[in-house]
């Protein structure tokens, strides 16, 4: 399986440095950090291990400003190499860096004791066993970047370090870190692609914004490749893409394995005393949140934007400083968080995560077999006590509805074509209905008698009830024109012997066949032109088949 590693460390430590003299590669690649000779922005590169793997490289940036930067490129490595300045030894970043590995589980690495030429022999030593009680049971090796020493025995280590493990199987997830365009290619996006394949052909969505795309190729460190795995760095090309619609913290995944969203049960891991408003990082993204406590080490996190999460994510919680991280253990949970439902959820209940409708994609690679104790419907699955509250709000909806017309419009959710049906509601072309269920006027009986005979006595009148129109419309008893206005059946049908007999059909001869107004015959017109009746030709219309009859 395809490893990443990820740099780590304190600034001006030799990550940079080092990366280059084990890869041949210069991770700094913008105007800025060459200028200022410091790491901003993430820098990749192939590693070649003796054993003939190869790794990819995530060199991230070690100043406290670019924490942010650091975060979105631990997230999804597999092992870290911990940079550490012999003459320095651990300082504020070294520190930080590894509580943020911790958070995100990232165990395994290799630590580099940089710039050994530059000491002495006891210095070295010093630092080398400074570095192992930082890192109990890491690989410390001293190297030098400049002189080349420690370079061999360092990739040995990061080999031995590199446990092969099977690849992350299910729908593919990808975190967008990069897009850029190229000359002749368009759009391209980059990450490290968390789980499944990607290859050309392939149709992905573009979570939260849902943005289908295609895939034209697909790239393994600037080599074309019929198909990449999980563990990879991927370059993707998307025709019809504009750069403008992607953006770091975006995520590339299978249509409708993941849902994003604005809440997230979590199990938190302190590190201080973590407070109401918090920056969340997850995958490449970085959000606000507000933590809603739930006690037991949990809470709900409530995103300022929507996030694309599956249970068993990590993220960090930062404000000035890293404050604490976590696990996720339901991404799309109830609204109201509940402790005795998060620990069932911590224990391996799969079941008790699902409340609101999940593709069954985001559940089935998580458990063996079909998880127990939910209803589904097609790909959804989802618990019998949210069906039961969709069935309760759209009661209640159906009991707020107009008796003019008693119908609703159905969810416009995904899944709502295959669990609507489920609720025995009928559907009449965009609204939901009572099974039988007709429209009345209500006790507004005489409303609609007078309105009747206004519209009657002189042909045509005003609706200031559009609702009430439209339900005399449906019982045949006017017609809506236009501008608030209504014409009686009478005034309808008298209009259309006056344009199957005038010719040419203008307002003004028709106007003179009905004894209107210009402006009533305009607008009684224009519905005919709406009814498929007649077509607008400059100031004339010209009669239609439908009307010929």
């Amino acid at each position: 399986m395809p490893l990443t590693v990820g740099t780590a460390g304190h600034i001006d430590h030799g990550k940079t440095w080092l990366v280059r003299a084990l890869t041949g590669k210069d991770t700094d690649r913008l105007p800025e950090e060459k200028a200022r000779g410091i790491s901003i922005d993430l820098g990749y590169a192939p590693l070649d291990l003796p054993d003939g793997r190869r790794l990819s490289v995530v060199d991230v940036p070690g100043h406290e400003r670019f924490i942010h930067n650091m975060v979105a490129g631990a997230s999804g490595i597999d092992l870290f190499l911990l940079v550490i300045d012999a003459a320095e030894g651990a300082r504020p970043q070294t520190h930080e860096h590894l509580a943020i590995l911790r958070l995100l589980g990232i165990e395994n690495g290799v630590v580099a004791v940089t710039k050994a030429d530059a000491v002495d022999e006891e210095t070295l030593e010093l630092a080398v066993e400074e570095a192992r009680e930082l890192v109990p049971g890491a690989p410390i090796v001293p190297v030098s970047a400049k002189t080349g020493a420690g370079l061999d025995e360092l990739k040995a280590a990061l080999a031995e370090a590199a446990d092969e493990r099977p690849p992350a199987e299910g729908p593919a997830r990808l975190y967008v870190d990069r897009v850029f365009t190229l000359r002749g290619i368009g759009t391209v996006a980059t990450g490290t692609l968390w789980s499944g394949s990607m290859g050309a052909g392939d149709g992905l969505r573009a979570e939260p914004s849902g943005l289908d795309v295609r895939i034209r190729s697909v790239e393994v460190h600037d080599a074309p490749v019929e198909r990449a795995g999980a563990g990879q760095r991927v370059a993707v090309s998307l025709p019809g893409v504009d750069r403008s619609q992607l953006r770091r913290g975006d995520a590339l995944v299978t249509p409708g394995s993941f849902r994003p969203s604005y809440r997230l049960d979590v199990a938190v891991e302190p590190l201080a005393e973590i407070p109401a408003r918090v920056q969340m990082h997850h995958g490449t993204s970085q959000v606000v949140a507000r933590v809603v406590r739930a006690g037991d080490g949990y809470a709900q996190l409530r995103l300022s934007a929507p996030l694309v999460a599956a249970r068993g994510d990590r993220f960090v919680l930062r404000t000035a400083t890293t404050v604490g991280g976590g696990r996720v253990l339901d991404p799309l949970p109830p609204r109201h968080s509940d402790p005795e439902r998060m620990k069932l959820v911590e224990s391996g209940e799969v079941a008790a995560t699902i409340h609101a409708p999940v593709p069954n994609a985001s559940v089935t690679h998580l458990v063996e077999g079909e998880p127990v104790g939910v209803e589904s419907a097609g790909e959804w699955l989802f618990s019998r006590a949210w069906l039961d509250e969709l069935r309760a709000e759209l009661e209640r909806r159906l009991d707020a509805a107009d008796p003019l017309d008693p119908g609703i419009p159905p969810p416009s959710e995904p899944w709502a074509s295959e669990i609507v049906p489920l609720l025995g509601l009928e559907r009449r072309g965009a609204k939901l209905y009572r099974p039988g269920a007709t429209a009345s006027l209500g006790g507004r009986e005489e409303q609609a008698v007078a309105l009747e005979a206004a519209i009657t006595s002189d042909g045509y009148g005003r609706l200031d009830d559009g609702d009430l129109g439209a339900y005399l419309e449906r019982e045949g008893r006017l017609y809506r024109v236009g501008d608030g206005f209504a014409v009686s059946p009478a005034l309808y049908e008298r209009g259309l012997d006056a344009i199957r007999e005038v010719s040419p059909i203008t307002i003004a001869a028709v106007r003179d066949r009905l004894g209107v107004s210009r402006r009533i015959t305009q607008l009684l017109l224009e519905r005919f032109d709406a009814d498929g009746l007649t077509r607008r030709v400059g100031d004339e219309r010209v009669l239609r088949k439908a009307a010929r009859g």
